[in-house]
C-alpha cells in the first residue's frame, strides 16, 4: 500500500509529529510504502534546522531527515504556511523542499491512504 501523510503539529508542542513518524517507521517496515509526507500549518516547524533540542530529548526534525535519506521519502512542506513561520529554504532540514498545496493534493490522488496527524 501506497500512503500519504499530512502533519499539522510542531515537533514539540504536540504528539501528532512523534505519532506520524511512528506510523509511518511501521508502515515501512512492514513492507508498504511512503511516498510523501506534506508539512502544514504548525507542522512546518518540523523541517526547521534551526531547532536544537537537549541531548537527552528526541531529535525529531534528525529523524524525519533521516527517514527521507534512507527510504526515499519525499517530505514535503508547505509554502506559505512556512514563511508565516519563517521557515525558508536556508534554514530547511536535510531531505525536507519547500512546495504549494498542489503537492498535497497530488498525494491525496496518488495514493491509497492519506492519512492526517493534529488539527
Amino acid at each position: 500500500m501506497k500512503f500519504g501523510i499530512v502533519v499539522n503539529e510542531g515537533p514539540y508542542q504536540h504528539q501528532a509529529s512523534d505519532s506520524a513518524y511512528l506510523f509511518a517507521k511501521a508502515a515501512i517496515a512492514a513492507g508498504h510504502e511512503v511516498w510523501r509526507v506534506f508539512f502544514y500549518h504548525d507542522g512546518v516547524n518540523n523541517a526547521s534546522r534551526l531547532t536544537a533540542p537537549p541531548q537527552d530529548d528526541r531529535n525529531v526534525v534528525n529523524r524525519w531527515s533521516k527517514m527521507a535519506d534512507e527510504h526515499k521519502v519525499d517530505l514535503v512542506v508547505c509554502v506559505a504556511a512556512a514563511l508565516r513561520r519563517g521557515i525558508q529554504e536556508e534554514n530547511l532540514a536535510a531531505g525536507f523542499r519547500i512546495s504549494g498545496l498542489g503537492q498535497l493534493v497530488e498525494a491525496g490522488i496518488q495514493c491509497d491512504r492519506l492519512v492526517t496527524f493534529g488539527d
